[in-house]
């Protein structure tokens, strides 16, 4: 491949906000009456909107309620986010990597803006990004291409010069949708063999790996 960019989403790709997010979760389904969920019943919903995640564990499909939940999320986790996010083992050296080697790199994400635009700022990623695209900018979330299309207009690059980075099949069916290639990276819960019905060029256990096999390609 010969790429001018690679993009990555960010939860469970480059960074763990597991603790935050559990904890927005716990606290506002505890605030609005329901059951809190687990640690593991929360880890599937990482990935999707808010919104969405809200309805998939709480069967809930009423607009104001779901609003009402983003917002209490947003009081808890947000803060203990910039606390407690880490990035991943080979992040780091990745994306100064590729930014050595004059690629773009940016990130596709669902998550909202406040959270993402000042943790990037936190974990010093900042300067290193040509493009942040959170799920609130978007009218279509992940995996309606929109983000990955707005990235490639943006960024002025074709599409086959594109390599899009994730951790869940949505990732996979928006690289899929904007024509981008994939590949998969295994931080978060998706099994490689779920991301066998979409093509990809690589599936990576890990970023360390993803950055030797990006140097071989």
């Amino acid at each position: 491949m010969k790429l001018k960019a690679v993009l990555f989403d960010f939860d469970y790709t480059l960074g763990d906000a597991t603790e935050s997010i559990v904890a927005g979760f716990q606290y506002a389904f505890g605030k609005m009456g329901l059951t809190p969920p687990g640690r593991e019943a929360v880890r599937p919903t990482v990935g999707y909107l808010l919104r969405d995640g809200y309805v998939m564990l709480s069967g809930d499909t009423d607009e104001a309620r779901a609003d009402e939940f983003v917002r209490l999320f947003a009081e808890k986790s947000h803060p203990m986010q910039l606390e407690t996010t880490v990035l991943f083992p080979g992040a780091l050296e990745l994306l100064r990597a590729l930014r050595g080697a004059g690629i773009k790199v940016g990130v596709v994400s669902s998550k909202r803006s406040t959270a993402l635009l000042p943790l990037l700022e936190k974990l010093e990623l900042s300067p290193l990004m040509d493009f942040v695209m959170a799920g609130d900018m978007v009218s279509r979330p992940k995996p309606d291409p929109e983000g990955l299309n707005l990235a490639l207009e943006r960024l002025g690059i074709d599409r086959e010069e594109v390599l899009f980075c994730g951790d869940t099949v949505l990732d996979a069916e928006a690289a899929q949708r904007a024509g981008t290639h994939f590949a998969a990276v295994l931080n978060g819960i998706t099994p490689a063999g779920a991301f066998e019905a979409f093509p990809y060029d690589h599936i990576a256990p890990d970023l360390a790996e993803l950055k030797s096999w990006l140097e071989e390609s």
